[in-house]
């Protein structure tokens, strides 16, 4: 399959994510108020990466995510310079899409929400502490490392590619993330999701948005560990000889 092609199917798939995600975020706040809640937001997102995976997995992958990106670079699956092709074309649909949710959508919808940047449900400071940031590191390491999980067992490994269901348990997976942490650190578990609408609310969010990197390197962080500890362990401890490319 041509670069080209994994690129733009890169892109519109961490589109199909972000745009989901965000606006279903957005419709629950005023004066929508949609009445989503936190089981329509996870559901959002993972309907919409299990259609992404599946419309987009026979062309580039479907990795939609650099920390599975980086998790699938460290166990040779992908290489370097592809890696960061992907991972910015991941950005750039994550970026188009919170630019479309904040043309689509009003105003006090948006600041309120922050655009639906993944944050915690309280940020930590003198006054808070709880979260802590080792609370939001570790919370977003173990949801990526779930994610992961899902991506080799399903989709990676030759075993679980014949039951034919990779991209409905990865959006399964991040259903049930965002329904157990989500309120506690806005459960991102990839970094694109995050970057998208900080990037567009900081440079169209007015004095909203200089808080928009908040703990954003959290967010990198954590899930790009928990990715790269997941693959780690699956490639190693239950692939072994059945290695497959």
């Amino acid at each position: 399959m041509g670069t080209s092609k994994c690129l733009v199917a890169e892109a519109i798939g961490t589109f199909f994510l972000c745009f989901a995600g965000i606006a279903t975020i957005l419709s629950t706040q005023e004066p929508l108020n949609s009445g989503a809640g936190l089981v329509g937001i996870a559901l959002a997102h993972g309907l919409a990466l299990s259609i992404g995976v599946s419309a987009f997995g026979g062309i580039s992958g479907g990795h939609l995510n650099p920390a599975v990106t980086i998790g699938l670079l460290v166990t040779g699956r992908i290489t370097p310079p592809l890696a960061v092709q992907y991972i910015l074309a991941q950005l750039a649909g994550a970026v188009v899409a919170a630019w479309a949710c904040l043309a689509f959508f009003p105003a006090a919808a948006v600041e309120s929400a922050k655009l639906g940047i993944p944050l915690p449900g309280v940020m930590p400071g003198p006054d808070v502490a709880w979260p802590t940031v080792g609370i939001i590191l570790g919370v977003e390491f173990v949801l990526t490392f779930l994610l992961m999980t899902a991506v080799f067992g399903t989709a990676v490994d030759e075993r679980g590619q014949v039951v034919n269901i990779g991209g409905f348990a990865i959006g399964l997976t991040v259903t049930f993330d965002i329904l157990a942490a989500g309120a506690i650190t806005g459960a991102s578990m990839n970094p694109a999701r995050s970057f998208g609408p900080a990037f567009i609310y900081k440079i169209m969010g007015g004095e909203g948005g200089a808080d928009a990197f908040a703990l954003h390197w959290c967010y990198w962080l954590a899930p790009v560990a928990g990715a790269v500890v997941a693959a780690l362990v699956y490639d190693k401890l239950l692939l072994g000889n059945e290695k497959n490319g």
